[in-house]
């Protein structure tokens, strides 16, 4: 299998991992990403990336089959308000595309919210940088890459 940015990034750190492949089918939504990896949708995130009425960004990552709750998100990176990032410029802040967005390896460090709902998993799985490519990775150690906090942010 290739290795992306995100699983160099993570054997540098000698972070534990798996990695996860599905080029060879249609998935495309995260809800698909799961069943092809049958997983529960609970267990697979989705990267979501904001900027906050101050301008600044914030990276929220939720289980796919559910929704960000952009008035927690807000409160729990304290501030105002914030909204979704436009598509077209995901990748030139991020250096990802969508559907291929990690909370690993952006071009810049944002904090990066998990949904508490993480807590019920030892390992969570997520992007790792390439559409096609998940991994799975334990959330303590992604805390050593990771500028990382867990709060209450879906809806």
């Amino acid at each position: 299998m290739e290795k992306t940015n995100v699983m160099r990034i993570l054997d540098q750190k000698k972070i534990n991992y798996k990695s996860y492949s599905y080029v060879d089918t249609d998935a495309i939504s995260g809800i698909e990403v799961a069943e092809v990896l049958k997983e529960d949708h609970n267990r697979v995130f989705k990267t979501l990336v904001t900027v906050s009425n101050t301008n600044n960004y914030f990276v929220f990552v939720i289980p796919v089959n559910k929704e960000l709750d952009l008035k927690k998100a807000a409160k729990a990176v304290g501030v105002k308000s914030v909204s979704m990032l436009k598509q077209k410029e995901l990748l030139p802040l991020t250096g990802y595309v969508h559907g291929g967005c990690s909370p690993i390896g952006m071009k810049k460090s944002f904090l990066t919210t998990f949904d508490s709902t993480s807590n019920n998993y030892d390992t969570v799985i997520f992007s790792a940088g390439k559409i096609g490519y998940q991994v799975e990775v334990n959330i303590e150690d992604l805390k050593n890459i990771v500028k990382l906090q867990i709060a209450d942010i879906i809806v």
